[in-house]
């Protein structure tokens, strides 16, 4: 369904300070979407049931199993209910309902996150899924996008326009945990990272209420959902700057073997240099079924340059004419297939445990850790990743913002993925041993949306660095109860 056309006449919506009136304004957004039909009263969840009608989704119904899944297949979790949100109202409605009933709720926007914090056994689960409304204003370069919108959906509407933001390269990811954790992708070290191109929020906090965040309204909660995550309430709809992507030059290519260290060279070499419209991610995952290097353990360059194709072609020129490489999909293309190059990675239904590092150089060291575990990777979809920063990433002040591992030049992950439920001990703890083993070489903090679902607190505080304390403040004012602790949780 296409909005953008019926509804580009409301700019309303997005003019004014901050959207005022404009992002309030989505406060009853049930119109849009309509109501599902009602169903018989869920058992045990009397008046809420009332409102949500079959939106209310409780154990034993049929539809039950389906929906407590999420990305990840290591996820087991059993809410008491999932409440399927069309709206600001609703949102409140569950937050109010569990409050009074002295139950704990979860959140779920895209339920992409690796720790499957979108689900938590006997609490009720705020699912804004149906919440996936995308507003453009072409004029102004700004966006609208409800709490349950997708990264693809949110790309297709934008680039019907030629514009788009820094966003999820994996096209299922929701735009909402991925902004609230900082959000790294194709377009950051031009355009800064997600939550840097977030220029206000709806907010509804643990006591109900319905809040405006930006620069002049409730400051201090805008400043902690950018990389704060999800501790401060639900955001239900964010307005972002978008830029235009009109001229790109990537893609992926892949590297024999025994490469490696020449390649990791190559890039350290690139990256010290390189200018900030190229995003150069590197790393180790198994050649792909059908490829020169099927079953094989091979290194990978993912890039995105944006600009003239002219430029693109000289500044990547280094990667193409490095051994060669034995895949090579480089060349002008488009922002969409850029960011469906990872589509398929970590497929739906796979179980993934990850570790994250950010480092202040692409040491020997790490390289050294790299290619000294490069064939022990899980199958299908494990990799190793090292995701260039610095750019305007680097350029945002530490206290800028939540998000503050701003001096870190990379993050270096490791990312395990695999399919048979018996061989999650033995993949957990390998990737558990080599994820230290990289910190040994790291600032001591981690991106927080890489994080597993088991991290000790003392790795969840290094994970917002010098900002924690900040943070704790800011969740005292607007969960002091610890409400919202289904995340990398700040305790007040």
């Amino acid at each position: 369904m296409n909005k953008v056309k019926c509804l580009l006449t409301r700019r309303e919506l997005l003019k004014g300070s901050a959207a005022a009136g404009g992002l309030a304004a989505l406060g009853a957004p049930v119109s849009l979407f309509g109501q599902e039909s009602n169903g018989a009263a869920a058992s045990g969840f009397s008046g809420l049931s009332d409102s949500f009608g079959n939106r209310l989704i409780t154990p034993g119904q049929e539809a039950y199993e389906s929906s407590r899944l999420v990305w990840n297949a290591m996820i087991d979790k059993h809410p008491a209910a999932i409440a399927r949100c069309t709206g600001v109202a609703d949102v409140i409605e569950v937050i109010n309902y569990a409050r009074d009933n002295d139950m704990e709720i979860s959140v779920r926007g895209g339920g992409h996150n690796v720790a499957g914090k979108a689900l938590k056994d006997g609490a009720i689960t705020i699912d804004l899924g149906p919440m996936h409304g995308v507003w453009v204003d072409p004029g102004r370069k700004r966006a609208l996008a409800q709490g349950g919108v997708r990264w693809g959906g949110f790309d297709r509407e934008t680039l019907a326009h030629g514009l788009a933001t820094t966003g999820g390269a994996v096209p299922t990811t929701g735009i909402g945990g991925l902004s609230l954790g900082g959000g790294l992708g194709f377009l950051m070290r031009k355009h800064g990272l997600v939550c840097d191109n977030v220029l206000s929020a709806n907010v509804v906090t643990a006591d109900g209420r319905h809040l405006v965040a930006n620069d002049n309204e409730n400051p201090d909660l805008y400043w902690a959902i950018r990389g704060g995550g999800g501790n401060f309430g639900v955001v239900t709809s964010f307005e972002y700057q978008l830029h235009d992507v009109e001229q790109i030059t990537g893609g992926v290519a892949m590297y024999p073997r025994d490469t490696l260290k020449d390649l990791f060279h190559l890039y350290r070499e690139f990256t010290a240099s390189a200018p900030d419209d190229v995003t150069a991610i590197a790393g180790v995952m198994v050649g792909p079924p059908g490829s020169p290097l099927e079953g094989q353990s091979a290194g990978y360059l993912a890039v995105c340059h944006k600009g003239s194709a002219a430029d693109g072609e000289r500044v990547l020129r280094p990667f193409k004419e490095f051994d060669p490489p034995s895949i090579d999909t480089i060349g002008p293309t488009n922002y969409a297939t850029i960011q469906n190059m990872f589509a398929t990675a970590g497929a739906r239904g796979t179980r993934s445990y990850w570790r994250s590092n950010f480092v202040r150089e692409l040491s020997d060291g790490v390289i050294d850790t790299i290619i000294e575990h490069a064939d022990e990777i899980p199958l299908p979809g494990s990799t190793f990743m090292i995701e260039h920063l610095g750019g305007a990433v680097g350029r945002v002040g530490e206290n800028e913002t939540a998000f503050s591992n701003r001096g870190a030049d990379f993050n270096v992950s490791t990312l395990g993925t695999w399919i048979d439920a018996a061989e999650d001990d033995k993949n957990i703890a390998w990737t558990r041993a080599v994820g230290n083993k990289i910190r040994a070489f790291s600032t001591g903090g981690a991106y927080v949306n890489y994080m597993a679902g088991d991290e000790s607190p003392e790795n969840v505080k290094a994970a917002y660095e010098a900002n924690f304390q900040r943070l704790v403040e800011v969740k005292r004012k607007y969960d002091p109860d610890n409400f919202f602790n289904a995340n990398q949780n700040i305790a007040p």
